[in-house]
């Protein structure tokens, strides 16, 4: 098939972003395809004649994850044209010739389901979940509500403006987690163990965005769960060598130690499988996704949040579950295409 893999862009999240598509176009080839691997807010200025039967690499350009978050300003002067607008040069036209675009975007605008509006608009194709249920798991709000209403176990927590925080002692309850409302890959996340660290965090996070949540600190277990057309596979335990589970920590190989399956009473990882099914519902999630939890002590199990476009880099949680059922990086992508295309019979 001739598949784009759309990367890159401008959100917080971008260097994973572009090491996910990378990974992802090598995989395709693979399985014999037929990838383009683009930037979607830089976009494609070179030839466009036969594009999909280019002898070239793609990958050649995308490079590793940085350790700090990526500039986006520099990025932004890479622009010859209207540096505003998201969509880089050719990006619709060279999508709207391929059989189905492989969604390799992460955080805003790519997860939170407006490149999916836009797609379904122009009759695009494009693998995982669709607009509306993006935007509901990309929103931790709005999640945690639909949590509550689904009787979802979920952490205690209350979401502010920076407005609102300027006029109220918003918490009382430490160590807790500060992170903006709409993040991803740990980029805007912070542990806070005082009151002065707390102002410190919630600086932080409103310098990237206007909405943050407070949660709970859950001392214990930290575990992930990917789902396969709404079935969970084998849960990962995640355990950094130092600090909780960051940005660093996430995609610096040798960070953290996983354990897949991990080690749990087969009662407790029948229940939070089944508790992540129930996440994949609630949000009304398509093709696949990732649900991350907290279990305290006591083997009390909190879901954090769904994402729905969950990382495919060396180091990330999806792959290794998938390898635990025998299924290659390769073949994970190829089931991702095949799902995908069940959303269009």
């Amino acid at each position: 098939m001739k598949i784009v893999v759309l990367a890159g862009g401008i959100s917080t999240e971008r260097d994973v972003s572009l090491v996910t598509g990378a990974m992802i176009y090598r995989a395709l080839k693979e399985k014999l395809h037929q990838p383009v691997l683009l930037d979607v807010y830089l976009g494609y200025e070179g030839d466009m004649d036969n594009i999909f039967e280019q002898e070239k690499d793609w990958s050649e350009n995308f490079g590793a994850i940085a350790e700090q978050d990526p500039d986006i300003d520099k990025v932004r002067a890479l622009r010859k044209d209207n540096p505003r607008c998201l969509i880089g040069p050719n990006v619709i036209e060279i999508c709207s010739q391929a059989d189905i675009v492989f969604l390799a975007l992460h955080g805003q605008n790519g997860e939170d389901g407006k490149i999916q509006a836009m797609f379904d608009l122009l009759d695009i194709k494009y693998t995982g979940t669709d607009y509306l249920s993006s935007a509901l798991a990309m929103d931790k709000a709005i999640s945690k509500a639909l949590f509550d209403k689904y009787n979802i176990p979920t952490v205690k927590g209350i979401t502010l403006t920076r407005e609102e925080a300027q006029t109220v002692t918003p918490w009382y309850i430490f160590p807790c987690i500060v992170k903006v409302n709409c993040g991803g890959s740990s980029v805007g996340v912070y542990r806070a163990d005082n009151k002065e660290e707390l102002d410190a965090a919630l600086d932080a996070a409103f310098r990237l965005e206007n909405r943050v949540i407070i949660e709970q600190y859950i001392d214990g277990r930290e575990l992930s769960i990917g789902l396969m057309d709404g079935k969970a596979l084998p849960i990962i335990e995640i355990m950094p060598k130092v600090g909780f589970y960051d940005y660093k920590n996430k995609y610096q190989a040798g960070s953290t130690i996983e354990v897949c399956p991990a080690q749990l009473d087969p009662n407790v990882a029948k229940a939070m499988q089944s508790c992540a099914e129930s996440v994949y519902r609630a949000l009304r999630l398509r093709t696949y996704a990732r649900v991350d939890f907290r279990m305290d002590h006591n083997g009390n199990f909190y879901c954090l949040e769904a994402n729905t476009l969950p990382g495919m880099t060396p180091t990330s949680l999806l792959p290794q579950e998938a390898a635990a059922v025998g299924m290659d990086f390769a073949a994970l992508c190829q089931q991702i295409v095949e799902i995908s295309l069940k959303k269009y019979d």
